[in-house]
C-alpha cells in the first residue's frame, strides 16, 4: 500500500478523505464503501481481480487487438442506430412538404407542437431510462428502446389526424430519450479518455453519413408522388420504410450491442482485457457503482459549475437545432427551392459534416485538449449563416446566397456532440455521471422544444424573429464554452500544483487515481483525476 499524503481540499469542491490514498483506512472509516465495492465487483469479470491489485498485465499488443475487435463490432452497429434515430426524428420535416399537414389537416402551431411534445416527453422520460440503463443490461435496454420506438415510427404512417400523430411523436420522444446518454455510457466502458472524442464522432457522424443515405431514399419515394399525383401520399411510405429498418436494426442491437460484460462475441479473457484497459480513466471499470445510488454525489453536482455549462450549453446548441429540424425544409421551399430540391441540397450539407467530424476525431485522438477549441471554431459560421437567413428577403436573386447561409450552420452541432463527450471524460462517479448525462439531455430537450415555437405559422415565410434567436443562441453559446474550458484549465494547474507540493510523481498519480476510480469517487474526490478539454 503506497504511503498516504494529505491534500487540501480544492476551492468549490468536495474533500474526498483524509488520506485519500490509503484504502484500507477509508474503507475502516465508511463499511458502506466496502459493501458497495463487493456488490460492483460481483457484477465484473475482472473487478475482484483488478481491486485487490492481482490483475494480469496486458501487453499493448493485446489492447490494441482488443480495441480493432471492439471497433469492428461495435462503430458500425452504432453509427448505424444512431443514423436511423436521428433520421426517424428529423424526418417529420421532409415529410411535411410532401403534404402531411394537409393530409391529416394541420393547422396553425400544430405543426410546431408535433416536435414539441416528442421533446416533452424526451425530457420527462430522460432521468427514469438513464437509471434503467444504470441498474440493468445495458445493451438489452437500449435495443428494445429501439425496437418499440420502431413500431411507433411505423405507425406515424398510418396517421389520419392531428390527435393521432401527437400521440404517436409522443411515444416516439419517449422510447428515443435513452439512445444519445446511452452511446455515451457505452463509449465510456470501451475505450479510454483519449479515445472518447473519435470514437463518439464516429456514430454522431451518422447524423449527417446516414442522412445522405436516408435523402437519397427518401428522394426515390418522394419522386413517385410526381409520377403518380398527390394519392400516392410519399410522406407516408417514408414512414413505412423508416420504421421497417428501425425494427431490423433493433432486432441486431439485441445480438451485439453491450458493455464489456455482457456482450457474447468476447471471451472471458478479452472481457477481462475491456475491463483493465479503460481503467487509466480513473472511472472504474463498467460495474463500477451501478447497485447504489449516492446522494452525496448528487448534491456535489450542484455546486459543481460544470455541471451547469453542459446543461445549459446543451440547451443553447439545441434551440437552432428544434427550429431548424422542423422548419429547415420548409424555409428552403419558402427561399424558391422544389421539395426534391431540397432533399437533394442536403446531400452536400451532411458530406461536409461528415468530413469536418472525420477531421475533428483524427484530430483529438492524437493531440490532449482540443475538443473545446473545436466547439468554439465551430459556433463562429453559425451565427453569420442565420444572420444571412434573416437579413435576405424571399426573392429569386437571393435564394443561393440563403442556401449558402443555411449551408455554413453545418458546424454547430459539434459544439453539441463533444459536449456529451466531455460526461465519460471529465464526470467521475457512476450517480453524479448518471445525472450529469441527464440534465444535458433535459437542456438538450427544452432547447429542442423552444426552437420548434419561436418559429411561428405567423412569421412565415422568412421566420425573421426565429432565425434572429439561433444567431443569438450561438454567440452565447461561443462564450460560455470559452468559460467552461477556463474553469477546467484552472482546476488541472491547481491539482498539478498541489501535487507538486507533495512530491508525487505521474506514475504515483496516475496509479492512485486508477485506485479512487474503482472506489466510484468523484472527479472532486480523487484529486489525482485529471479533466480533458
Amino acid at each position: 500500500m503506497a504511503q498516504a499524503f494529505e491534500i487540501a481540499a480544492l476551492p468549490t469542491e468536495v474533500k474526498s478523505s483524509e488520506n485519500p490514498t490509503d484504502s484500507d483506512k477509508d474503507m475502516e472509516k465508511d463499511p458502506e464503501k466496502v459493501q458497495e465495492t463487493e456488490i460492483s465487483d460481483k457484477g465484473s469479470v475482472t473487478a475482484g481481480e483488478v481491486q485487490d491489485g492481482s490483475a494480469p498485465q496486458y501487453t499493448e499488443e493485446e489492447y490494441k487487438k482488443l480495441k480493432r475487435k471492439v471497433d469492428k463490432y461495435l462503430l458500425p452497429l452504432m453509427w448505424l442506430c444512431y443514423g436511423i434515430q436521428q433520421t426517424d426524428k428529423t424526418s417529420i420535416g421532409t415529410q411535411a412538404t410532401f403534404g402531411l399537414t394537409k393530409d391529416t389537416g394541420l393547422v396553425g402551431q400544430q405543426y410546431s407542437w408535433l416536435t414539441t411534445i416528442f421533446y416533452i416527453t424526451y425530457m420527462c422520460f430522460e432521468f427514469p431510462s438513464n437509471i434503467m440503463l444504470q441498474r440493468y443490461l445495458m445493451g438489452r435496454t437500449l435495443s428494445c428502446y429501439m425496437l418499440c420506438w420502431g413500431v411507433v415510427v411505423l405507425c406515424i404512417g398510418f396517421a389520419q389526424n392531428f390527435t393521432q400523430l401527437v400521440t404517436l411523436r409522443a411515444l416516439q420522444g419517449m422510447f428515443e430519450c435513452c439512445i444519445s446518454p446511452g452511446f455515451i455510457l457505452v463509449i465510456g466502458s470501451w475505450y479510454t479518455t483519449r479515445e472518447h472524442s473519435s470514437r463518439s464522432l464516429v456514430f454522431q457522424s451518422a447524423n449527417a453519413g446516414f442522412g445522405i443515405i436516408a435523402n437519397l431514399i427518401l428522394y426515390g419515394i418522394g419522386s413517385v408522388q410526381y409520377k403518380r399525383g398527390s394519392e400516392f401520399q410519399a410522406w407516408r411510405y417514408m414512414s413505412y420504410f423508416l420504421g421497417g429498418m428501425t425494427l431490423l436494426t433493433g432486432c441486431l442491437c439485441l445480438f451485439l450491442l453491450g458493455t464489456p460484460s455482457e456482450v457474447r462475441w468476447l471471451s472471458a479473457e478479452e472481457k477481462k482485457i475491456a475491463n483493465a484497459r479503460i481503467l487509466s480513466n480513473n472511472t472504474g471499470h463498467d460495474r463500477t457503482g451501478i447497485k447504489k445510488w449516492k446522494w452525496k454525489q448528487a448534491r456535489e453536482c450542484l455546486i459543481d459549475p460544470c455541471f451547469w455549462f453542459a446543461g445549459i450549453n446543451a440547451f443553447l446548441n439545441s434551440v437552432p437545432n428544434g427550429g431548424i429540424t422542423a422548419f429547415g425544409s420548409i424555409i428552403n421551399t419558402n427561399a424558391g427551392f422544389t421539395n426534391l430540391q431540397v432533399i437533394l441540397l442536403d446531400i452536400p450539407k451532411n458530406l461536409t459534416s461528415v468530413l469536418w467530424f472525420v477531421c475533428i476525431g483524427i484530430i483529438t485522438s492524437r493531440k490532449k485538449n482540443l475538443r473545446m477549441y473545436f466547439m468554439m471554431v465551430s459556433l463562429i459560421p453559425p451565427v453569420a449563416g442565420f444572420a444571412i437567413m434573416a437579413a435576405l428577403p424571399n426573392e429569386p436573386q437571393y435564394k443561393w446566397t440563403k442556401w449558402a447561409g443555411y449551408f455554413i450552420t453545418v458546424p454547430c452541432v459539434v459544439a453539441l456532440f463533444l459536449a456529451w463527450t466531455l460526461i465519460p471524460s471529465n464526470v467521475a462517479g457512476r450517480t453524479k455521471r448518471t445525472l450529469t448525462s441527464s440534465f444535458t439531455f433535459v437542456g438538450y430537450c427544452v432547447g429542442n422544444m423552444v426552437g420548434s415555437q419561436i418559429f411561428k405559422a405567423k412569421d412565415a415565410p422568412r421566420y425573421i424573429p426565429g432565425t434572429a434567436a439561433c444567431s443569438v443562441c450561438f454567440g452565447l453559446e461561443f462564450f460560455l464554452v470559452l468559460l467552461w474550458r477556463l474553469v477546467l484549465v484552472s482546476r488541472n494547474r491547481r491539482r498539478d500544483k498541489q501535487l507538486r507540493e507533495q512530491g508525487i510523481s505521474e506514475e504515483e498519480r496516475v496509479e492512485r487515481g486508477k485506485q479512487l476510480g474503482e472506489q466510484d469517487c468523484t472527479d472532486f474526490e480523487n484529486v489525482y483525476f485529471r479533466y480533458t478539454m
